[in-house]
Order: structure tokens, then C-alpha cells, then sequence
């Protein structure tokens, strides 16, 4: 029943989609409101030749002729275990006969299972992966597309614009037209794709490898080739980005990523675990980073604790490693829209609530000694010997540390203002800089939170506190009091398969594991 409530429409296959993308928008409506008994019978069954060991035996009788029996007769269900068990290189005809036959090969199940018989080997890569691109990191999302394995790298929007799609393109693909041997690609580059291999190391990391690296390269040399990544990368020219230090920060993201040439090692990741008590449904969200521009952050929640994973990162904060940590029992109440502007106002509230959570530590005994080993008197103190760079180059970045698993104390949250009001007005306080003005006015609630700052190369890094900003189910934001700069983050709307966490503990093991490497 399950394949059959599928089978109203269709997966995400784009392999079989060629036919119709030929279509106009008018042609491709009727095509989709064809019924199932397709006017062409006769070509279908002439087509039916592919399936005669397997049509043949159900319409035949001992004693007299068998009746006539179309296959567009047989149910859903009994056509998915049939298109299922042909080779795979029958199948774009198979696609082409008719608008059911259409419709059940772009069911997920078939593909499925092509990856488990077909690919054995492959069947473990499915779902969401971040590269070992050094401090940068990345998101990969392999899925079963049309008639290929792919493997797409998913890119935030160019900065700053924090609600714009998320951009993608292919890095790998693999076919599953093959019975017997897989047949992998590389998609890096301009000139298409060429020969690539893939090797699955364990169960949850797989390398990839390419082998005619010279189909990277441009005839125009380097200076060609950063001039298109730049395009890409950020949409404009290095002549449009007039700041010197976003400059270098540029050039040296290209120089760094460039060198690996698509061959990388992946390691999985899970999206967050949901609870019906989270403040928000977490997930990724987009957020901006000064200079730095846009990255990729992953928000969970950890009992009256919120957390922002760094998924993509930048030299002076890694991925891997902890943006933001909101804490859920301190409420912050903004003052009236006139005192928000004053930067002090909102700096007195804030330290506050800071000095409040000291004291709170400091009374819970070895919880408080785990606390102060994560936030001692250096906070506010960076070291002379590795001093951090200028505000510009310093990438706001979430706290490591691991998860104290402290309970909600309730009677601290009571002793908190009340949340700000649904639609209270919000202002950013005058000098506090942000990449993008078109932020949201009104707040739904704020909270206490800390930040993760440090020099190049995540040097002398330091928790600072911060105000960590509800706006709405898909936009928050975090102002970052020392750095006196704001970041907005907006949801990835994407729909990823394949990659919710088997177990709650699974997922802190993986938030361990990716951050481990970066620290």
C-alpha cells in the first residue's frame, strides 16, 4: 500500500524527466493529466517483448488461447517488482511508452533498490556529508537522481542575501544503468564529466577521487579560473569588493579549496533530532559572517540549551565547531524602541545576565567547575602573546564544549522577565554593524547566549556574550556584543532524505566527531 500511495506523484528523478522538459509548460500539463490508459496500446504491447518471461506466464491458460491482457492492467504495485528486476539500460525506453509506465519508474522504490542490488557497494552514501575541506568545510547531499547516484554540493546564496535559495552543483555521479560494474564520474569543472572512482572507507566516510584532473583546468591559466569560481562563488568581481582584507580572505579560499581537485574525503552528518518542547524545529540555517560572507549552520537543541554548528566554516572558525550556544532558561526583555538604540543599554542587560549565570555555576558545584573551565577570567582578557585579529577579520563563531546535560531550573526561568511579546518592535542598537539591513523589526522573544570569536588560524579563541534574537519559525538572529556586529540566519528550505540521526545519542556522537577534527 505504501508503493502504491506513492505512485500519485512523482519522485524526485530528473534521468526520466528528459521528455518532458523538452515540453512546453501547456504540453507538459496535459502530459501529466493523461489517464492511465494510454491511447497507444498496441506500441505497448509491442514494447511488452522486454517483460515477455515475465508478462507472458500471467495471462496464460492450460486449455485454451490466453485471453487478451494489457499490461496497463496489472496493478501499480506488481509493475514496481517488475520495472524493478529489468537492466537498468531498458529502462529509458521502458519510460518512453506511455504516462504510467512514466509515473512508476520515477518511484523512489525502484531506485532504492537498484542502489541496494545493483550498487551494493554504494548503498551506504546516501544522504548528507560535509568534505574535509580544512576550516571551510561544506555540504554534500547525495541522492538517487533519474538514472545516476549524485552527489551535489550544496552552496549558501551569495552574501548577503540570507533569504535566497541555497545554489547546488554536481561534484559526482555514478550510473546505475550497470548490472555487474558502477561507473563513477567526475562532475568538477567546466568541461563535463570525465573519469572519476569512489571508495567507501567505512560506514560512515567515503573518499573520492578524480582521475583526469586536466579537465579542471581552463585554457585562460589560474587567473581564468578564479576569475569564474569568483563569479560563482560570491557573483561579482574582485574589482567589486573594494575591502582589502575580503580580498585576501577570497584569494585565499580559492588557493586553499582549489588544490584538492574534487578529491576529498566525506564524513556523514545527521540533520538535528526534534522535539515537540524546541523553541523553533531545528535544522540548517544560512546565516552571515562579515567578511567572511555566508555559512552554513546547523541549529539542535540540547534540553534547556540551544546550539548553532558550524557546517560550513572560514580560518578564523572552523566548521565543525560551535557558533552560538543560546541559553534557554535566561530571558532577555528588550527595552522600549528608543533605549534599543543605545548600545550601552543593551550591553548592561546582557552583562547582567551574565554575572547571574556565574553566580548559578558557581553554586552547582561540579557543574559549575565544568562551566568555568569553558569560560574562565581569559574571557574577557585575550591573551597579549597571540593577540586576535581586528574585529573585520575575527569570524563570530559557537562555543565548543561538550553538552553538561543540566536540567531546566525553574526557578531561575520564573525569576526572568517575560518574553518579549509576539511582534515586539526590534531595532539594532546605533554601531552595531550588519551585512544585511533588511532584517526583520519585530522579535518574538531573545534569550542570553555566548559566542565563539578567535584570531587567524582559530587562535586565542574566547566565548563572548551575546543576544540571541527570535524573529520568526525560520529567522533568528545573534548580536555579538565585543565585535559590535549583528548575524542573520534564515532556514535552508531544502529537503534532505536520507539523513535524520538513527538515535538522539547518534547525533552527539556525530557533533563530537566533526568538531573534534577542527579542534
Amino acid at each position: 500500500m505504501a508503493v502504491c500511495a506513492r505512485l500519485c506523484g512523482v519522485g524526485p528523478s530528473r534521468g526520466c524527466r528528459r521528455r518532458q522538459q523538452r515540453r512546453g509548460p501547456a504540453e507538459t500539463a496535459a502530459a501529466d493529466s493523461e489517464p492511465d490508459t494510454d491511447p497507444e496500446e498496441e506500441r505497448i504491447e509491442a514494447s511488452a517483448a522486454v517483460l515477455a518471461g515475465v508478462g507472458g506466464g500471467l495471462c496464460a491458460g492450460p486449455s485454451s488461447p490466453p485471453p487478451r491482457c494489457s499490461l496497463l492492467e496489472l496493478p501499480p504495485e506488481l509493475l514496481v517488482e517488475i520495472f524493478a528486476s529489468l537492466p537498468g539500460t531498458d529502462l529509458p525506453s521502458l519510460a518512453q511508452v506511455c504516462t504510467k509506465f512514466r509515473r512508476i519508474l520515477h518511484t523512489d522504490t525502484i531506485w532504492r533498490r537498484r542502489c541496494r542490488e545493483v550498487l551494493h557497494r554504494y548503498r551506504h552514501i546516501l544522504g548528507l556529508w560535509q568534505p574535509d575541506i580544512g576550516p571551510y568545510g561544506g555540504l554534500l547531499n547525495v541522492v538517487v537522481d533519474g538514472l545516476f547516484i549524485i552527489g551535489w554540493m550544496y552552496l549558501p546564496p551569495h552574501d548577503p542575501h540570507v533569504d535566497d535559495p541555497m545554489r547546488f552543483k554536481p561534484l559526482f555521479r555514478i550510473h546505475l544503468m550497470e548490472r555487474k560494474a558502477a561507473t563513477v564520474e567526475c562532475m568538477y569543472g567546466h568541461k563535463g564529466p570525465h573519469h572519476g572512482h569512489i571508495q567507501i572507507v567505512k560506514k560512515d566516510e567515503f573518499s573520492t577521487k578524480c582521475n583526469q584532473t586536466d579537465h579542471h583546468r581552463m585554457s585562460g591559466g589560474r587567473q581564468e579560473e578564479f576569475r569564474t569560481w569568483l563569479r560563482e562563488e560570491w557573483g561579482r568581481t574582485l574589482e567589486d569588493i573594494f575591502h582589502e582584507h575580503m580580498q585576501e580572505l577570497i584569494l585565499m579560499k580559492f588557493i586553499y579549496t582549489s588544490q584538492y581537485d574534487n578529491c576529498l574525503t566525506y564524513r556523514r552528518i545527521y540533520l538535528p533530532p526534534s522535539s515537540p518542547d524546541d523553541l523553533i524545529k531545528p535544522g540548517l540555517f544560512k546565516g552571515t559572517y562579515g567578511s567572511h560572507g555566508l555559512e552554513i549552520v546547523m541549529l539542535s537543541f540540547h534540553g534547556r540549551r540551544a546550539r548553532g554548528t558550524k557546517i560550513t566554516g572560514d580560518p578564523n572558525i572552523p566548521a565543525g565547531q560551535q557558533t552560538v550556544e543560546i541559553d534557554l532558561r535566561h530571558r532577555i526583555q528588550l527595552p522600549d524602541l528608543e533605549n534599543q538604540r543605545n548600545f550601552n543599554e543593551l550591553s548592561r542587560l546582557v552583562l547582567e545576565v551574565r554575572e547571574r549565570v556565574r553566580q548559578e555555576q558557581q553554586e552547582g558545584g561540579h557543574e559549575a567547575g565544568e562551566g568555568r573551565s569553558r569560560q574562565g577570567p581569559r574571557e574577557s582578557q585575550p591573551s597579549p602573546a597571540q593577540p586576535r585579529a581586528e574585529a573585520p577579520s575575527r569570524g563570530p563563531d559557537g562555543t565548543p564544549g561538550e553538552d553538561s546535560g543540566e536540567p531546566g531550573d525553574a526557578s531561575a526561568a520564573a525569576e526572568q522577565p517575560a518574553q518579549c511579546g509576539q511582534g515586539q518592535p526590534f531595532v539594532l542598537p546605533v554601531g552595531v554593524s550588519s551585512r544585511n539591513e533588511d532584517y526583520p523589526r519585530t522579535c518574538r522573544m531573545c534569550f542570553y547566549g555566548t559566542g565563539l570569536i578567535a584570531g587567524h588560524g582559530f587562535t586565542s579563541p574566547e566565548r563572548t556574550p551575546g543576544v540571541f534574537i527570535l524573529f520568526d519559525e525560520d529567522r533568528f538572529g545573534f548580536v555579538w556584543l565585543e565585535l559590535k556586529s549583528f548575524s542573520l540566519y534564515s532556514r535552508v528550505q531544502a529537503t534532505f532524505r536520507n539523513a535524520d540521526a538513527p538515535s538522539p545519542q547518534a547525533f552527539d556522537e556525530m557533533l563530537k566527531n566533526i568538531q573534534s577534527l577542527t579542534s
